[in-house]
């Protein structure tokens, strides 16, 4: 591993780091170009097993032992002070490490589809610590698959892949469109649509019947707004998470690790 030091935030080599909590840049910025943002070693660590190829690493100079028996495949390895850290990326670096990484081409809807028996589907969830935390759940509770309606925000954003500790690579997920139609093929494929609210008609979710857990897709909608109409009409049943002292619903990412548990509570580890 050869390490070059740099000292200028406007080196063109840091090109791939500028201004990391500009929402809107970024997201502008690094699906176009191919590329998303690791944070922290394990998080580094993680995109390598998964296969990922990484385009360059971003360390802290007093950090680069940490990577010495890291295969970074040939990729350069960037050092730099804090200071130089900080006014690169917009904000303190505290874990020391980031890392470029190339996307690669998402699998299909329908190959998901059909290599399932637990799916999660979202609509509008665009918050990216939810959406982390729910790839987080998903992958530590057994989930299959994750699709997305098209407003869906990116899974590989630098805060959803830090907040899942690295999981989004754990889970394979797909665009899910047209959206709300799709969710026809979910159910010509065998799948029950089990739509997460806290309507009054709702059924409570420790009452799902065997036959519905069997090969069930769970749809969460955005925080606050919930499900659409036309997604809850599109649903084959309403489900819900039974609450106490007047709360009315849980943050979403809650609410999937609630009902992932429920879901194959009884399934072998």
């Amino acid at each position: 591993m050869i390490v070059e030091e740099l000292n200028d935030p406007d080196d063109e080599r840091l090109a791939d780091y500028r201004a990391l909590t500009d929402v809107e840049l970024r997201t502008r910025f690094e699906p176009p170009h191919g590329l998303f943002i690791a944070e922290g070693e394990l998080v580094l660590r993680r995109a390598l097993r998964a296969g990922y190829r990484p385009r360059s690493v971003l360390v802290d100079s007093r950090r680069v032992a940490q990577l010495s028996d890291v295969d970074l495949k040939g990729a350069p390895v960037y050092a730099a002070n804090p200071v130089v850290l900080e006014q690169l990326t917009g904000f303190h670096v505290h874990r020391g490490i980031l890392a470029s990484f190339w996307r690669r081409p998402l699998p299909s809807a329908e190959e998901l589809i059909a290599n399932a028996r637990h799916l999660v589907i979202l609509e509008d969830v665009n918050n990216h610590t939810n959406l982390g935390a729910i790839f987080r759940g998903a992958a530590g509770l057994g989930m299959d698959a994750v699709l997305l309606s098209p407003s869906c925000a990116d899974p590989l954003y630098r805060r959803s892949v830090r907040v899942s500790m690295g999981e989004v690579f754990a889970v394979p997920y797909a665009r899910l469109e047209p959206w709300p139609a799709g969710l026809e093929r979910v159910r010509a494929a065998g799948f029950t649509i089990l739509a997460l609210t806290p309507a009054p008609d709702a059924v409570p979710l420790h009452q799902l019947r065997p036959e519905w857990r069997k090969q069930a897709a769970l749809v969460f909608g955005a925080e606050g707004a919930g499900l659409s109409h036309q997604a809850l009409a599109s649903s084959d049943i309403r489900v819900c998470i039974p609450m106490r002292r007047g709360v009315d619903s849980l943050n979403v990412a809650a609410a999937a690790a609630v009902a992932f548990w429920e879901l194959i509570r009884d399934e072998p580890v």
